[in-house]
């Protein structure tokens, strides 16, 4: 999964927020209005919406507020709350601008920099909201049903078949 690892604690923990994720009417719980505004334009840059849905249709800001609310240990969410700041700041020292208001060139290129500069770290913000990105959206069930093709009951198995008569997905048939 784009080089996370996953460990059963964080996928349990995953599937657990994810179903209150979902319900996008929770609105805000534990993030105020520019730190989820930040999560969400982040979480947009790493997987944009193409021909797939992208992050904010699969309610990754919600599922992040809920895993920073819920699941997080006091010092992950330190972390992740001056790891925002530092977007933000770093927006403002920049370009003398918010990240809202940034272009998405400018936002991509700001976001590259805070990748490079955290690179040589073992545990930094970027990572933290990358990998929580990217299991946010794979536990969606939006993501499920139109990108994986995940079918819940399955039918008969067939091993060995051409992909191209369950309709090029490994995960339909």
């Amino acid at each position: 999964m784009l080089g996370v690892a996953l460990t059963p604690s964080l996928l349990s923990t995953a599937l657990q927020a994810q179903s209150g994720a979902t319900a996008k009417v929770l609105g805000l719980q534990y993030l105020n209005e520019n730190q989820r505004l930040t999560v969400a334009i982040i979480a947009e840059r790493i997987l944009p919406k193409s021909d797939t849905p992208g992050a904010v249709d699969a309610g990754v800001p919600e599922f992040i507020d809920i895993i920073y609310g819920k699941y997080l240990n006091e010092d992950d969410k330190i972390m992740f709350s001056a790891g925002l700041d530092g977007v933000a700041e770093r927006a403002l020292k920049l370009y003398g601008k918010s990240i809202s208001q940034l272009s998405s060139e400018e936002q991509d290129l700001l976001l590259r920099d805070i990748a490079r500069a955290s690179q040589s770290l073992p545990k930094s913000f970027f990572l933290q909201i990358k990998e929580l990105t990217v299991v946010g959206y794979f536990t969606s069930e939006l993501v499920g049903k139109t990108v994986l093709k995940y079918d819940p009951i399955p039918g008969r198995y067939d091993p060995c078949i051409p992909l191209s008569e369950v309709g090029n997905a490994q995960w339909t048939r």
